[in-house]
């Protein structure tokens, strides 16, 4: 008897374990009857649907294609075909622009669930280390220049570098995590740290950060923090505004949730503020807005920012900083705007007071700035 129970225990086992399938039928018969094959043929010739689907104009998909196909192209075997580049890259573009499941995008695509996570982690991964290099990388001192530039034409703020602001990415808790991620808004959290300039690009981001840690914290544990107070980050000296006596340094804009610093203006606070900080802080939102609806884009395109991620830490990552990396990389492809640099401002700047300045002087000769006749605009006391 205690033979025949082993005997049979073993077979039951063996059972048990033994794959029905090499490769489920439902995947065998994708390229026969697979929907994605043939509704990607049918979008090719409706730019419009291809859009909507993909997020992304058929010029910018082809060329995001050529740039990591020879990074994400897998080798045929004897037991199964690879997965083409094309529809490894259709998969993780369609993951982030819908929130889908992976066990859902298992039945659109007919690929494996995990095949389905191991393709949008190597995926992600490529076209972040492709692309930052190129579209995100740490402007020069003409960049700089230009980005002020814009931002003095479509906020009417002048020197300013960048909108800094904080997003909480959603996710759910981490095991063993305690309350590391749980934010001041009682949900679980990762934080994107960024700076944006006024066409919603992003200059510089940081992924990963505890939820519970504030804005202004996260912000002093940054690369760009530490090349800020060292002063590497080719930010041009102080100068003044054009057609004006006013000599101020050029700054990042940010909230109250960060500190006040030469290179970084937050608004005044308290209720008991005069005319002029109401109207610098009216002026200094203005500018700021652009780093909220640069979110706000981001979120829109990429619908997978709507939900809790669920992934292990290191994939929701590597995923915001896709979706940052691919907003720059869309803008630049499908509505790329010409520099509006004056190169003459390189050599014509009065370097003169600004650099001992403390930042509290820094926001007032702003704050001045604004109430002068120079630097006033017409409608902005109805805003204060």
């Amino acid at each position: 008897m205690i033979i025949a129970y082993y005997y049979y225990n073993k077979i039951k086992k063996e059972t048990k374990n033994k794959r029905l399938y090499w490769v489920h039928p439902i995947i065998q018969e994708k390229n026969e009857f697979g929907g994605f094959i043939t509704l990607y043929r049918v979008m090719r010739q409706h730019e419009e649907k291809f859009v909507d689907y993909f997020r992304m104009k058929m010029s910018t998909f082809d060329k995001l294609l050529t740039t990591i196909e020879n990074n994400i192209r897998h080798e045929n075997t004897k037991m199964r075909e690879s997965i083409p580049p094309y529809i490894r890259l259709a998969v993780t573009l369609r993951y982030m622009a819908t929130g889908d499941a992976f066990a859902r995008l298992h039945f659109d695509f007919r690929i494996g669930i995990k095949t389905i996570a191991n393709i949008v982690r190597e995926v992600t991964h490529h076209i972040w280390s492709e692309l930052s290099t190129v579209y995100m990388r740490m402007p020069t001192q003409e960049e700089w220049l230009n980005i002020a530039q814009r931002y003095e034409i479509n906020a009417n703020f002048p020197h300013c570098l960048g909108a800094l602001d904080g997003k909480h990415i959603r996710i759910i808790k981490p095991e063993e995590s305690g309350s590391m991620f749980l934010n001041y808004k009682h949900f679980f959290s990762i934080v994107l740290m960024a700076i944006v300039d006024s066409n919603y690009n992003y200059i510089f981001i940081d992924v990963g950060s505890y939820g519970k840690e504030c804005d202004s914290n996260v912000f002093k544990e940054t690369q760009f923090w530490k090349k800020l107070v060292d002063n590497t980050l080719n930010i041009p000296s102080p100068c003044s505004i054009i057609n004006t006596n006013y000599i101020l340094p050029y700054v990042f804009v940010a909230d109250e949730a960060f500190a006040l610093h030469a290179n970084v203006l937050r608004p005044y606070g308290g209720n008991e503020l005069t005319k002029e900080q109401k109207i610098f802080n009216y002026r200094l939102t203005r500018a700021r807005r652009y780093v909220e609806c640069a979110f706000g884009i981001m979120a829109n395109k990429w619908r997978i920012l709507h939900r809790s991620l669920n992934l292990s830490l290191d994939l929701t990552v590597a995923i915001v900083k896709t979706t940052c990396v691919l907003q720059n990389f869309i803008h630049t492809e499908e509505g790329h705007v010409e520099p509006l640099i004056n190169r003459d401002r390189l050599n014509s700047r009065l370097h003169l007071e600004g650099n001992n300045l403390t930042a509290d002087e820094i926001r007032q000769k702003y704050t001045e700035y604004f109430s002068s006749d120079e630097g006033s605009l017409p409608w902005q006391d109805k805003y204060t």
